[in-house]
């Protein structure tokens, strides 16, 4: 069994009435990329500060690092906050240094490492420039730099894809990954599934401060039933026979109307699509249309969510 850096037992938020995080109990794997998915408002950062005891649960218990409070392991974890700031003043190699210097790193450490960082992940041209110099991206991958310039054992990054372009989101990826491979825990927040479905090993979808799933990837794609798209003027009669075709109904396009030709065919888990499109040829059903795509995670939190997710702002 592998050893839990992080758990949470039946862990609740209140405020007043209103239930900000509903009894949440999750167990994260030491070395995992785990994460915290779910629209704004979903819980998440609530969630989070719980975690690092930035604010008291009305409820549960949380176990961090094998101790009850994050305050007893404070340099043993990286933490980057929804709510960005950096000193502005300061130099860029100089306000990594200063953070993983209040983080236990010495002075002369801290600073080899700060520079370390900025060559490895592309801002060594920045590094004497002050910090009110950086575009937001920029300052962004510094802020992330100075989370877990002192080798924290578990990284928390909350909403740390906020802001930055594709080219900077693929070097938060790789820096992710980085940690991973090193053997630190990373647990990062997000509502932009694709972030989520690239890089982690475990995900918590979570809505309303309920959580709604809890497992890694391919379990959470597993909830979906698997689905060819056919589209055919001929009968489709002959494809019910198949072995593991479990149902065939018309297919709802995006703007919610049923086609008349077309159709969606749910297979079992264990059927290749390529059965389905062999049994066309052999009764003659000619296609104009034959689609077979893996569900996404987006696809996957629309299942689990119902119709209140197709509204939230998935990217």
């Amino acid at each position: 069994m592998q050893e839990s850096v992080l758990s949470l037992t039946n862990v609740g938020k209140n405020y007043g009435d209103f239930k900000a995080v509903d009894d949440v109990s999750i167990s994260i794997p030491k070395g995992s990329i785990y994460g915290l998915l779910g629209p704004n408002g979903a819980g998440k950062t609530t969630t989070i500060r719980m975690i690092l005891e930035i604010i008291k649960p009305s409820r549960g218990d949380i176990s961090i690092l094998g101790h009850p409070s994050a305050l007893d392991v404070r340099n043993r974890i990286g933490y980057l906050p929804e709510e960005k700031g950096l000193y502005k003043k300061m130099k860029v190699w100089a306000i990594i240094q200063y953070f993983a210097m209040l983080k236990g790193m010495k002075k002369q450490e801290a600073k080899d490492r700060a520079w370390e960082l900025l060559e490895k992940y592309g801002l060594k041209d920045f590094a004497e420039a002050k910090v009110e110099a950086l575009s937001k991206g920029m300052g962004q991958k510094v802020q992330v730099l100075s989370a877990v310039a002192h080798n924290p054992e578990l990284v928390i990054l909350d909403e740390p894809f906020s802001g930055l372009d594709p080219v900077n989101q693929t070097v938060l990826e790789d820096l992710i990954n980085d940690l991973s491979n090193n053997g630190q825990t990373v647990i990062f927040s997000t509502h932009v599934m694709q972030h989520a479905e690239r890089l982690c090993d475990h995900i918590l979808l979570i809505a309303k401060g309920k959580k709604i799933f809890d497992g890694t990837i391919s379990e959470a794609k597993a909830t979906i039933p698997r689905r060819v798209i056919l589209e055919t003027n001929d009968s489709i009669d002959a494809l019910r026979s198949i072995a593991g075709v479990n149902n065939i109904e018309p297919f709802d396009t995006d703007n919610n109307e049923v086609s008349a030709n077309q159709w969606q065919v749910q297979i079992a888990e264990q059927v290749n699509p390529q059965v389905v499109l062999k049994t066309c040829f052999e009764k003659s059903i000619n296609l104009n249309r034959f689609e077979f795509n893996e569900p996404s995670l987006h696809d996957v939190f629309v299942h689990l969510v119902g119709e209140e997710a197709k509204a939230a702002e998935f990217r």
